[in-house]
């Protein structure tokens, strides 16, 4: 037996971006919980304060000083969560959050200290029979902006707009 069959396969990746470019690697959870911050005086996971860019916008610099503790990330049985720990709101958006079928961009504002079921698992079987006639549609990936939202509701219409964000890539439900 090869020593990569007993090894677990991960749940999710994790990317950062600042507005279009990802920074880093993508960051493979194995655990069935992963803190994401900017600073956290102790413990483990991703810290986003050690990853690098040459150039960084000023409103990117700004909002990075406002990721903190940044959020808790848990795989539950009936779906995945997000506590923000941070002391600014997170802002997002899933497929399970909208109505089946619906499509329409719903982001969800959650202040510090609140969470949020990000990806609902019994919700995501029903999206396996969506259309997806529409064009480019992951009902796999959840988005997370750090301090600034987007959508219908805000200037920045694109998550791509937002200066600091995270792309979760769920792994089982694929």
């Amino acid at each position: 037996m090869s020593p990569d069959a007993t090894k677990p396969s991960h749940w999710c990746s994790v990317a950062y971006w600042e507005h279009r470019t990802r920074v880093g690697r993508l960051y493979a959870v194995y655990d069935q919980a992963i803190s994401i911050f900017y600073d956290l005086p102790q413990g483990s996971g991703f810290c986003l304060g050690q990853l690098n860019l040459e150039q960084r916008s000023e409103s990117v610099r700004r909002t990075r000083s406002k990721i903190g503790f940044g959020i808790l990330l848990s795989k539950e049985p009936d779906g995945v969560w997000a506590y923000n720990r941070g002391e600014h709101p997170i802002f997002v958006n899933s497929p399970t959050l909208d109505a089946p079928g619906g499509r329409s961009l719903v982001v969800r504002k959650v202040p510090p200290g609140y969470s949020i079921k990000v990806f609902d698992f019994e919700r995501s079987g029903l999206l396996q029979h969506a259309d997806a006639a529409h064009g480019p549609y992951d009902p796999h990936s959840v988005r997370i902006s750090f301090a600034k939202g987007w959508g219908p509701c805000y200037s920045r219409q694109f998550i791509t707009s937002c200066p600091c964000w995270l792309e979760i890539l769920l792994n089982n439900h694929r």
